[in-house]
């Protein structure tokens, strides 16, 4: 099978990367004003973080709370479920990537069994041996550097290279062209604000935490941010890490679903 030298690999997967830090380049803080060395551009991230929670404030809080009130548990999770399956062309795209070949044959063959049911049904035997895999963790493996910390309106925190792993993500998943019939269309339109108010409302109780019970909610979703985000990468490689809580699902605070 044809493979790319790494090195050549590294420099192709570096394209984006570099494209997004010159479109996310903007004044920066001085560094002994900074509250975190990963953070130069932390007055106009903090000034996205607050448009973000402006955003989570009168909306998706809001939904967020009916959702879970309206909606029964057996339809949340054929919900979770149906998002989990859309993502898993990316994870099998980035899985032969980073050479993890059963991972990408598990989600492959858990993205065609489920297809049966859309993915709203879980038909494997165990959902949970497919490890997700994103592009920014691809660019890690090929060591492409971290870059610095960016708030980003709507899409919340990421660095420059999870944020260029995204672009890759949302170009590359099959499921963004997937053209069907009305009703598959329907839910193609619908999936992105649904799996926003499904994520929040996921997050409800340690979300409002950060949110109204911190002394700095921007520095400590950073820090979340940086924690989930160094324990997705720490597992890819098979470092240990101590970050295995719900907590590393900030890092997709108000993301682009897949």
């Amino acid at each position: 099978m044809f493979a790319l030298p790494k090195s050549s690999l590294r420099s192709l997967l570096a394209v984006p990367f570099a494209a997004i830090l010159l479109l996310a380049a903007c004044s920066s803080v001085p560094e002994d004003e900074r509250t975190d060395a990963r953070d130069p551009y932390e007055g106009s991230n903090r000034k996205a973080f607050a448009f973000n929670m402006g955003l989570d404030t009168y909306i998706l809080e809001p939904a967020a709370d009916g959702y879970r009130t309206v909606m029964p548990k057996a339809g949340r999770r054929a919900i979770d479920n149906h998002i989990d399956w859309t993502g898993l062309p990316a994870t099998t795209f980035n899985s032969a990537l980073q050479g993890r070949f059963e991972n990408a044959g598990l989600s492959a063959v858990h993205f065609v069994v489920n297809s049966l049911t859309l993915g709203l049904i879980d038909l494997t035997e165990d959902p949970k041996a497919v490890k997700s895999q994103d592009f920014g963790q691809t660019l890690a493996s090929f060591d492409v550097p971290e870059g610095n910390y960016l708030m980003v309106p709507v899409l919340g925190p990421n660095t420059g290279r999870s944020l260029a792993g995204r672009v890759v993500d949302s170009v590359t998943n099959p499921m963004s062209f997937l053209k069907a019939g009305d009703a598959i269309q329907t839910m193609q339109t619908m999936r992105p604000p649904v799996a926003l108010v499904s994520m929040r409302a996921n997050l409800f109780e340690a979300f409002n935490d950060v949110k109204y019970n911190s002394l700095d909610p921007y520095a400590r979703t950073r820090s979340l941010y940086y924690q989930g985000r160094a324990g997705r990468i720490n597992a890819m490689v098979g470092k240990p890490t101590d970050n295995r809580t719900a907590d590393d699902q900030f890092e997709s605070f108000l993301e682009d679903p897949k």
